[in-house]
């Protein structure tokens, strides 16, 4: 969902059972998950987030964590850039207005996103910026050009700078004072040191008639240069989350909801699950749902990032926000409000940016000692130029300098606006990448493990052959064996009993049925027993195929046909050969894969020759067939055991142990509920070249990050000791230290230019 107003259900995932049938696989949903995924039972705990004013730097952001987190039951996340607090918390132990209050207590705003509303700070930013330069200019005239100073220069100085210090940078004074009563120090306190010290330095020295320079023009030039950097950079941090306001805005407003046979347009709020609505051509699909009637052509571009329309018709899925191209549709509506597939993505991102890459916690621990280790660092400066001997005017100018350039803002917008715009990028091409640990996971990985049904093929199974043992009649076999397959919902099962609907109407009533994980299915079909599955599970009924049958299982399966046998009262009656197509990008998805550096592996449920054939149409050498759902897991077990970074893209229930065993799992969008929330990043749109791009993006998002931090600790690394030197004055130093800023938030932007694999041939 998006991030949301009020308290949710954290880490909530419904679990299921898949029976399976006809040499299939299925297993419960849950399993061991990695990286604290959840794939099981709702938790107590719920999560709220809060929108927090009042930040100004990254030491801000940590101090807030830090209060948030010393509460019982609380973990908390802020992320400067969006100016957005994530809260997990036990609401036996504590409640909103206790998260709300920690935050005040600690000298910030915080409030339910909706209360807060979409207000935009530059705007704040770029009216004091404006009465900054008005007088700042000036200001810097007098001050370089000594040849052209007016009489009493130094008093029109004074007019001059006193409201651009005191009401243009009255954001910095009044965020010092707030901190200081809080006994910390923050970025904002270094700025209102810096001007008030020069300021003050300079009215004493032009009231006491004292013969030294003032500083009026150093105290002007740094507000305005630092509502310069906060301003552009308040601009480019809305630009950075974009991607996510526009995915939510994409949402139909409205609903052509049919009651009594009539067409009633209501709101989109009040479209409940179960509700028929229409949508003509060229309107937004309303909500998730199925088609009852008619078809058409959905374009599910602003969701899957893939440009060709999806045709469709009744007994298809829609998802909401998606354009209806053509025909008219008339919905049932299964999902509304915060569980549609749009708000899931939307959650899911919003969860992402508002997490922390490993590297930004060290740049967290930095910020949050730093501004007081620099006024001490700046006082020593002082000191030790007036030991030297210098003058106290060099003295002044180089701890003001200090001050200044030392400011770390840079540190914390290094990863979270690279996250932001990387994330949001991702999901406008329908890939959800679920927290900031993912970036490290994708460098690491050496081998990708692919699942055959749905990822690599089309996972819509139709039955391709049906041999009747000698004796048998065709007809009567397909009878019995599609109605015991009806009652199993695998999808070889569906492919068979729709195949003996289609050829002979209705099926008979089942009287009994178990599924066996991956073995097949037991029935008792019009008095008869029925049995039908891998050879295995005939045998377990002491059944043994014909030689001819067995000769023919073997012909099929190296055709790529998965087979299954079918026996009654006993006795073998025949086979039914059942086939799944390649997508048609599967070729070229392992091709790109390869070109990453890894290493793809299928891994499926089908025998040997079946899962050899399928390999070798695609590129694949690596193959570990016959594997059982619960048996998946443990196969990427052993390749991590054998030293293998391993990543694992499914989209079925029993592919979700597998896919949380992993070091990183990748979800078909088109997939299960399950595999999705035990997934590390999900490619929405069910095309496997997706997942190339998932890593892409995933690599060259993390490659921003440390560029970033780099670069800010670097500056302050370097800058640092040349302004305790008394080589940068304070005004190089204002102008350095904002360009650091916007310099990161910039950078960052550049992943807005990222492009699919289309644009990348």
């Amino acid at each position: 969902m998006a991030p949301v107003a009020g308290t949710t259900p954290a880490g909530s995932a419904s679990g299921a059972t898949a029976a399976t049938a006809g040499g299939g696989e299925g297993t419960s949903a849950t399993g061991p998950g990695s990286g604290g995924r959840a794939t099981g039972a709702v938790e107590a705990r719920r999560r709220v987030e809060l929108a927090i004013s009042g930040m100004t730097c990254a030491s801000c952001a940590a101090r807030i964590e830090k209060r948030l987190n010393r509460l019982d039951g609380v973990t908390a996340s802020v992320n400067f850039a969006s100016e957005h607090a994530a809260v997990s918390f036990d609401p036996a132990q504590v409640d909103l207005e206790d998260l709300i209050g920690a935050v005040e207590a600690a000298g910030y705003g915080a409030s339910l996103p909706e209360a807060a509303g979409e207000g935009d700070p530059s705007r704040t930013y770029g009216l004091r910026l404006g009465l900054a330069l008005a007088g700042s200019v000036p200001l810097a005239i007098f001050a370089w050009i000594s040849a052209s100073r007016p009489p009493g220069w130094e008093w029109v100085s004074l007019v001059l700078a006193t409201p651009v210090v005191f009401w243009a940078g009255w954001p910095f004074h009044k965020a010092a004072v707030q901190n200081a009563r809080h006994g910390v120090a923050t970025m904002d306190t270094l700025i209102s040191v810096g001007t008030l010290a020069a300021w003050t330095w300079s009215t004493v020295v032009l009231l006491g008639g004292i013969s030294t320079s003032v500083y009026f023009d150093t105290a002007g030039a740094i507000t305005a240069l630092i509502l310069l950097g906060r301003y552009l950079e308040a601009r480019a941090k809305r630009r950075s989350g974009e991607a996510i306001r526009k995915l939510l805005e994409l949402g139909a407003k409205e609903a052509r909801v049919l009651r009594d046979g009539a067409e009633v347009l209501v709101p989109i709020e009040l479209l409940a699950v179960g509700d028929r609505f229409v949508v003509r051509p060229g309107e937004k699909v309303a909500t998730d749902g199925i088609v009852e009637s008619g078809t058409s052509a959905v374009d599910e571009s602003m969701l899957t990032g893939e440009s060709v329309p999806v045709e469709v018709g009744p007994g298809d899925r829609v998802v909401g926000a998606t354009l209806n191209t053509s025909g008219r549709l008339v919905v049932e509506a299964t999902r509304v409000g915060a569980s549609t597939a749009l708000s899931q993505i939307a959650r899911l991102v919003a969860e992402a940016q508002a997490g922390k890459a490993p590297v930004q916690r060290l740049a967290d621990r930095v910020s949050a000692v730093f501004v007081p280790v620099v006024i001490g660092l700046s006082a020593l400066t002082l000191l030790g130029w007036l030991a030297a001997g210098a003058a106290t005017t060099a003295a002044f100018t180089a701890a003001v300098a200090v001050v200044v350039i030392a400011c770390p803002c840079a540190l914390g917008l290094a990863t979270p606006t690279a996250l932001m715009v990387g994330t949001g990028r991702g999901a406008q091409l329908g890939i959800v990448i679920r927290g900031p640990e993912v970036l490290e996971q994708t460098r690491q990985v050496t081998t990708i493990v692919l699942d055959k049904t749905g990822t690599l093929t089309e996972g819509k199974m139709a039955v391709a052959r049906v041999v009747a043992a000698q004796g048998a009649d065709e007809a009567e076999l397909m009878r019995l064996v599609a109605g015991a397959e009806d009652a199993s919902e695998h999808p070889i099962a569906r492919a068979i009993a729709t195949y003996g609907r289609e050829r002979l109407g209705t099926l008979p009533e089942v009287e009994s049925f178990s599924a066996r994980a991956g073995l097949g299915v037991e029935a008792v079909v019009d008095g008869h027993a029925v049995v039908v599955g891998r050879p295995g599970l005939l045998a377990d009924w002491g059944i043994r195929l014909p030689e001819e049958l067995a000769e023919e299982v073997a012909r099929l399966e190296a055709e790529g046909s998965t087979v299954v046998g079918a026996a009654v009262d006993g006795a073998a009656v025949g086979l039914v050969a059942v086939a799944d197509r390649l997508k048609p990008t599967s070729r070229q998805a392992v091709a790109e894969l390869r070109s990453l550096g890894l290493t793809p592996v299928l891994l499926t449920g089908d025998n040997e020759r079946t899962a050899r054939s399928i390999a070798g149409e695609v590129g694949i050498e690596r193959v570990l067939a016959g594997v059982l759902p619960e048996e998946k897991a443990a196969e990427v077990a052993r390749l991590q055991e054998a030293g293998e970074v391993v990543a694992m893209v499914g989209d079925g229930v029993n592919d979700a142990p597998a896919l949380a065993r992993a070091d990183l799992g990748l979800s078909i969008g088109t997939g299960t509920d399950v595999a999705i929330e035990a997934s590390d990043i999900t490619l929405v749109a069910g095309d496997l070249r997706a997942a190339a791009d998932a890593i892409r993006l995933s690599r060259r998002t993390l490659r921003t990050i440390e560029g970033n931090l780099f670069w800010a600790f670097g500056y302050n690394v370097a800058a640092i000791p040349l302004a305790v030197a008394g080589l940068v004055n304070p005004i190089v130093a204002a102008a350095a230290m904002a360009f650091s800023s916007v310099f990161v938030v910039t950078n960052s932007l550049r992943l807005r230019r990222f492009r699919p694999r289309e644009a990348t041939r």
